[in-house]
C-alpha cells in the first residue's frame, strides 16, 4: 500500500464512519483490508483502492465496515451493568411510574452482546418490571455485524467470554458447536443501520443511552457534535453510559458525570430541549408481564 493509497483511505474513512487513524496505524489498515482483497480476488490493497476511486460502492462498503468493526462481548466492562441494574432501572421505574415505559438505545452495538446483556437483566427482573413496555433499540454501521446480531447465535468462544454461566444455560440453546439465544431475548431488541455521523432526531428520545468504545476513535468536534445530539434524544431526566475511556468533561457542558458512577451521565440543565416522547412500540419492546 502506497502512502498516497493510505492518505485516501484516511480520508474516506473519518468522511464515512467518523474514524480517525493517525500516521502510524498503517499496519491496522492492512491487516483488515488485506483479507478483504483476497476475498474480492483482488492482489492487494491499492486495487481496493483503485477500485473505490472508479466508484465501486460496494467495495467502499466492505471497507468502512472492515474499519469499523469493533471487539465486543457480553457485560463488557461489567460495572455499567451493575450500574444499570442497580442505580439507573430503579431510578427511571420511579420516574416512570405512571407511564410504565422505558426505552433504551445502544448505539454502535457491533455483533449485539450489549443489548442483549441488558436484555438478560431485565429477564432476570422480570418480577420488578411486569407490566412494563420497554424498548431496546440497537444500531450499528454495519450491516454486517447486525444480521449476526439479529440471528443471535455466538461461538464458543464469545459465550464464554464475560457471560456467567448460569445465564448460558438459562437463555441459549446448543446448536452443534455454537450458542443461539432464545427467542423471548432476541426478541427483546430491535435492530436498526444507523451512522452516528448523520441525522438520528428520528429514533425519537431515550430514557437511557448506552454509547461506549465509540466516541474514543473520533475526533474532538466529532465527539462534541455528537454529545450535543445525543443530548437532544435523551429525557432530561434519563442517562448516557459511555465506556471506561470515554467522557465528556472538557468537551460539553449538555452532560454531567454521576457522583460515584464511573461511566454514567445525565442531562445538564444547558442542554438544548428534547423533541417530543416517541411511543414505545415496535418489535423491540418487551411486555415484562408476559415473561
Amino acid at each position: 500500500m502506497t502512502p498516497a493509497d493510505y492518505e485516501y483511505l484516511r480520508k474516506l474513512l473519518k468522511e464515512k464512519s467518523g474514524l480517525v487513524l493517525s500516521a502510524d496505524k498503517q499496519y491496522l489498515v492492512e491487516s483488515r483490508l488485506l483479507p478483504l482483497a483476497r476475498k474480492a480476488s483482488l492482489p492487494g490493497i491499492g486495487d481496493l483502492v483503485a477500485k473505490m476511486k472508479a466508484g465501486s460502492q460496494s467495495i467502499t462498503v466492505d471497507v468502512v465496515e472492515a474499519m469499523t468493526t469493533n471487539e465486543t462481548f457480553f457485560f463488557r466492562d461489567k460495572v455499567p451493568f451493575d450500574h444499570f441494574k442497580e442505580t439507573i432501572m430503579p431510578a427511571l421505574m420511579q420516574a416512570r411510574a405512571v407511564r410504565k415505559s422505558l426505552r433504551i438505545w445502544c448505539a454502535a452495538c457491533s455483533t449485539g452482546q450489549e443489548p442483549y446483556s441488558l436484555a438478560m437483566i431485565l429477564k432476570e427482573i422480570s418480577a420488578s418490571v411486569a407490566g412494563w413496555r420497554i424498548d431496546i433499540v440497537a444500531t450499528d454501521l454495519s450491516q454486517e455485524v447486525l444480521e449476526k446480531s439479529k440471528a443471535g447465535i455466538f461461538s464458543q468462544f464469545e459465550v464464554q467470554r464475560g457471560l456467567p454461566i448460569q445465564l448460558l444455560v438459562k437463555n441459549f440453546k446448543q446448536v452443534g458447536d455454537l450458542w443461539q439465544l432464545n427467542p423471548d431475548i432476541r426478541s427483546m431488541v430491535q435492530f436498526k443501520q444507523l451512522n452516528l455521523l448523520q441525522d438520528f432526531s428520528h429514533l425519537g428520545t431515550f430514557d437511557l443511552i448506552f454509547c461506549r468504545n465509540v466516541l474514543i476513535y473520533f475526533d474532538q468536534d466529532t465527539k462534541i457534535a455528537i454529545f450535543n445530539r445525543l443530548a437532544k434524544q435523551n429525557e432530561a431526566d434519563g442517562f448516557l453510559v459511555l465506556g471506561a475511556a470515554e467522557t465528556v468533561v472538557g468537551l460539553t457542558d449538555v452532560y454531567k458525570p454521576l457522583a460515584d458512577k464511573r461511566g454514567v451521565y445525565r442531562p445538564s440543565a444547558n442542554r438544548t430541549a428534547s423533541p417530543p416522547l416517541a411511543p414505545a412500540m415496535g418489535a423491540g419492546a418487551i411486555k415484562a408481564a408476559a415473561r
